[in-house]
C-alpha cells in the first residue's frame, strides 16, 4: 500500500516561447499515512489469527543486515562488560535503598506484564476502532511474542548459571529483553517521544542486579535481543520511496510516493 506525500511533477509538452524555459509546475496531494486495508495490522476489523502469520513473518525478516549490525554491537559491548560482572553485583546486593528503588522493576519486567499492556493496547485500539492504536498494539504484540521465545531459546541454549546459583538461564536477562523490545517499538512509532521507555527499560534491566538474579552481561545482551526484535517487527515502519510514471492530459507525471 502506497502511502504518505506525493508529489506530482508535470512537464507540458507545449511548445515555448522564444528565450523561455518549458514550465515545471509542481501538485502536491495528501493521503492518509496509516495503511488501513484489509491486510494491514491497522485495520481493526482484521482477524485476530492472523498475528501467527504475522509471527512468522518475522522470524523470515529476521536474518538481515541491520540484525547482525545489532547483535555484533550488543554482543561486543556483552564482551567488554563481562569482566565487571562480579564486581557490580557485589557493589549492589544487600543494600536496602537499592531493593527499594528497583522493586517496582521486577514486575515491570515480567513478561506477562509486557505482553498484557501489548494486547491491552491492541484491544483498546480495535474497541473504539483506532488504526494507528491498533498498529502500535499488533507491533508490540508481535515484538513480545518474538523476543520471548528467542530469549528462551538462548537461555535454553547456553544455560549460564545465576548469580544467586538458583539455576542456570540467566544468560540473557528476560526483563531487560522484552521491555526494550517494546521501547524499541514504541520509539520506531513515535520517534523521540519514546525516549522514557528507554529510561523505564534500562531501570527494568538494573533491577536484575541488585536481587543477584543476572550479571550485567546478562542484562547487556538481553537488551541487544530486545531491541532487534522490536526493529524486526517494525521494519514496515521504515521509509521505503517508489517513482511511478503515469500520463496526464497534455503532459507527463513522475509520482514519488513513500511506502510503510
Amino acid at each position: 500500500m502506497l502511502t504518505s506525500t506525493i508529489f506530482v511533477l508535470a512537464a507540458t509538452l507545449a511548445p515555448p516561447p522564444v528565450m523561455a524555459m518549458p514550465a515545471t509546475v509542481p501538485v502536491i496531494a495528501q493521503v492518509p499515512a496509516t495503511p488501513q486495508g484489509p491486510r494491514s495490522p491497522a485495520n481493526p476489523r482484521r482477524p485476530l489469527w492472523r498475528l501467527v502469520s504475522d509471527v512468522g513473518t518475522d522470524f523470515r525478516h529476521l536474518p538481515s543486515k541491520d540484525t547482525a549490525e545489532w547483535l555484533a554491537g550488543g554482543g561486543a559491548l556483552t564482551l567488554l562488560v563481562h569482566p565487571y560482572d562480579d564486581d557490580v553485583n557485589n557493589h549492589l546486593v544487600g543494600k536496602p535503598w537499592v531493593h527499594t528503588v528497583f522493586q517496582p522493576g521486577k514486575v515491570i519486567g515480567y513478561g506477562a506484564t509486557q505482553f498484557g499492556a501489548a494486547a491491552a493496547t491492541m484491544f483498546w485500539g480495535r474497541h473504539f476502532k483506532e488504526p494507528k492504536v491498533v498498529h502500535l498494539g499488533t507491533d508490540l504484540l508481535r515484538a513480545q511474542i518474538m523476543t520471548q521465545l528467542i530469549t528462551l531459546g538462548i537461555k535454553e541454549s547456553v544455560r549460564r548459571q545465576r548469580p544467586d546459583k538458583s539455576g542456570g538461564f540467566s544468560f540473557p536477562s528476560g526483563h531487560a529483553s522484552v521491555t526494550f523490545a517494546s521501547a524499541t517499538v514504541l520509539e520506531r512509532h513515535l520517534g523521540w517521544h519514546a525516549i522514557p521507555a528507554y529510561l523505564v527499560a534500562s531501570y527494568v534491566a538494573a533491577s536484575r542486579l541488585h536481587e543477584n538474579r543476572h550479571f550485567i552481561s546478562d542484562v547487556v545482551f538481553g537488551a541487544a535481543v530486545g531491541m532487534v526484535c522490536g526493529r524486526t517487527t517494525t521494519r514496515h515502519g521504515r521509509d521505503k520511496w517508489t517513482m511511478i510514471p503515469a500520463a496526464r492530459p497534455g503532459g507527463v507525471a513522475l509520482i514519488v510516493a513513500r511506502r510503510y
